[in-house]
């Protein structure tokens, strides 16, 4: 893939959630303020002390292995729908190809004829949702999955509604101190996904024969990552560069970036950074690419609300740059050009 690598994580900062409480102490602004100036700087960041439970993450990772170990004739019970914007369900090795910011027809077909992600993953959202329902195995295929599934979904909304929200509106200075953002994203309209990268032979990787996820930005609004120990993921920094570092796993944290929506929301104040993950070094002598889990976890703002930029974006000397539209509108444009 093009462009230098750096094996340095401390590029990205760290922002610890441990003393942001309920989001109203002096502590809690300055929380939020470090993580804007992440946000502006980089776009990237570790969350330390999330709240949500490592045993909790853990047992999802070891549901996500056993889910990835069916056979592929089991997995196809649960299958993603034709739509490529309807996000549920299992989509195979090889059905996705991630494009970044291509949206005429012709260009899109040619770049999914190449190389295709070499990876699997399953998609969830909201239980309930009126727009789109989630796709389930049948409980008898893996018992406990969608429960546990479930739930670890809306922990993840929790963290996002009682801290990350709160924290970048105050960082912000949004009206309304920590509520603003929150405000904007009442229906959970978000995404978890699990992902495996299947194990394969480093020369397939060199031969540019299989690629995990060459490099782009995110659509929505942002997303929290959850990683195992292999590694691979890797940031652009400086933003623009061409250069990436390697988001290495550190124990105990997730990873955190912003999105194109959020990007765009704010006035281009907060910066969605380019990001890909690549394979990393072989396995021993075996000559093999280690496989690796991931779980990001989208978030969205309601789709059926106007968004206009962020008060305290723009001003005389820094207009709007763009038009107000919905959430649904802009992520319905974006999802066409990424599946």
């Amino acid at each position: 893939m093009p462009g230098t690598v750096s094996l340095q994580p401390t590029a990205i900062p760290i922002v610890d959630f441990a003393s942001f409480g309920d989001g109203t102490s002096p502590e809690a602004i300055e929380i939020g303020k470090q993580l804007v100036k992440a946000c502006r700087e980089v776009g990237f960041a570790y969350f330390r002390n999330t709240g949500i439970p490592q045993a909790e993450v853990d047992c999802m990772f070891e549901w996500s292995r056993r889910l990835f170990s069916l056979p592929i004739e089991t997995k196809l019970l649960a299958p993603h729908p034709k739509e490529g914007w309807k996000h549920r369900g299992y989509s195979g090795v090889g059905r996705e190809q991630v494009s970044q910011m291509v949206f005429d027809p012709t260009q899109l077909t040619v770049i999914r004829k190449q190389t295709p992600d070499f990876k699997e993953s399953f998609d969830i959202g909201r239980n309930n949702c009126p727009r789109i329902s989630n796709v389930w195995l049948p409980e008898q295929v893996l018992p406990g999955f969608r429960d546990a599934a479930s739930t670890f979904f809306d922990t993840c909304r929790r963290f996002e509604s009682e801290k990350l929200l709160p924290a970048l509106s105050l960082g912000l200075e949004l009206p309304g101190g920590g509520e603003f953002l929150g405000k904007y994203h009442q229906e959970a309209e978000n995404q978890l996904r699990l992902l495996h990268y299947p194990a394969a032979p480093a020369e397939v990787f060199a031969r540019g024969e299989k690629g995990r996820i060459g490099a782009h930005t995110d659509y929505a609004l942002g997303t929290i990552l959850f990683q195992d120990d292999v590694g691979g993921l890797e940031v652009e920094s400086p933003r623009g560069s061409g250069n990436f570092v390697a988001a290495s796993p550190i124990p105990g944290t997730v990873v955190f970036n912003i999105g194109d929506f959020l990007m765009r929301w704010s006035n281009d104040t907060l910066k969605s950074t380019l990001h890909r993950v690549c394979a990393p070094p072989n396995d021993g002598k075996l000559g093999m690419i280690k496989e690796r889990f991931s779980i990001p976890y989208f978030m969205s703002a309601d789709r059926d609300l106007l968004i206009d930029c962020l008060p305290g974006c723009w001003d005389e000397h820094s207009p709007k740059k763009y038009e107000p539209v919905t959430a649904g509108a802009y992520i319905d444009m974006r999802l066409d050009a990424t599946y």
